[in-house]
């Protein structure tokens, strides 16, 4: 039986709820990490799904999360609005609110919202907001209207989080480099691991990063982009491997402007749900020194949301 959503709702059908149980990494994060990348679903009866969502998952609340950072082994987390929740973000401010200073946003906003309600996105830990360029999952938002966010934003010093696919970047590479702010890539662009690593798309990613030094990555959701899948039984933990090339060349060419998360609870999954604990011992085989691995987990995502810390 799977888990259920709360409140007037009904999953979508065929939806992959999370992991219950993941294991003990056998990596042990370096003290201070963060999980980068991840969400809240609700709770559906405190925290209603948006109407103009695309999905509805189960839900998945704060104090699982907050129990999932702590058995991996992390210190802190950074939210990131879930798409089912459009530009309500209560859920994303509760969670904030109640992670007692260890947890940071990256919020959904729109045109009309006023500087007040920024500034209280700002002090619950709202740190940057997401432009999301993939179709099936959100109703395109005018290229002006979040140029005019970014600028309003950039006020603020938060940055701008952006998820598109690999073969949209051409198209949309002028608009995210006239971004005014830092600007954080979801998951390497969603590169093609079935292409060569040195193929046109992926090296036109790479030379997005290198030509414009406010661009990060983060190299999360492996599950995502593996066609490979998950290893083979056994007690094998080095998972995902058609991925790691990608995300090690990520890594080790811009150690200082990558960040690293789980993207719990995983939604839209269709193929798979990962271990979450399988998902941090990726992480060696892509940030394979201690420093690399301190940089992807400690100094730059401190950097990035907790700056007066770091």
């Amino acid at each position: 039986m799977g888990r259920s959503v709360s409140g007037p709702f009904e999953k979508t059908p065929g939806w992959l709820d999370w992991y219950e149980g993941p294991s003990k990494p056998r990596f042990v994060p370096p003290p201070g990490s963060v999980d980068a990348h991840c969400h809240v679903f609700g709770p559906g009866a405190e925290f209603p799904y948006a109407p103009e969502r695309k999905y509805t998952p189960c839900d998945a609340s704060k104090q699982q999360l907050f129990a999932l950072r702590d058995l991996l082994g992390f210190e802190r987390n950074v939210v990131v609005q879930a798409t089912c929740h459009g530009a309500d973000n209560r859920a994303l401010v509760d969670a904030l609110r109640a992670s007692q200073g260890r947890a940071r946003g990256v919020a959904t906003v729109r045109r009309s919202i006023g500087d007040d309600e920024l500034q209280q996105l700002h002090e619950a830990g709202v740190r940057g907001v997401r432009f999301n360029f993939v179709k099936r999952l959100v109703d395109f938002t005018p290229k002006d209207e979040l140029m005019e966010i970014a600028g309003r934003i950039a006020k603020l010093g938060w940055h701008v989080v952006i998820y598109f696919e690999a073969v949209d970047l051409p198209e949309l590479w002028d608009f995210f480099t006239a971004l005014p702010t830092t600007v954080v890539v979801d998951h390497m662009g969603r590169p093609d691991v079935s292409k060569p690593i040195d193929g046109p798309e992926f090296s036109l990613f790479l030379k997005f990063m290198r030509e414009h030094p406010n661009v990060w990555s983060k190299v999360s959701c492996p599950e995502r982009l593996s066609v490979s899948g998950p290893p083979a039984l056994n007690g094998e933990r080095n998972a995902y491997r058609d991925v790691q090339p990608f995300a090690r060349r990520v890594v080790e060419e811009f150690p200082d402007r990558v960040l690293w998360g789980t993207d719990w609870p995983h939604p839209n999954l269709k193929g798979h749900m990962p271990d979450d604990g399988l998902l941090v011992d990726f992480i060696p085989h892509i940030a394979t020194t201690a420093e690399l691995q301190r940089k992807l987990l400690v100094d730059n995502p401190m950097r990035l949301y907790w700056p007066e810390l770091s």
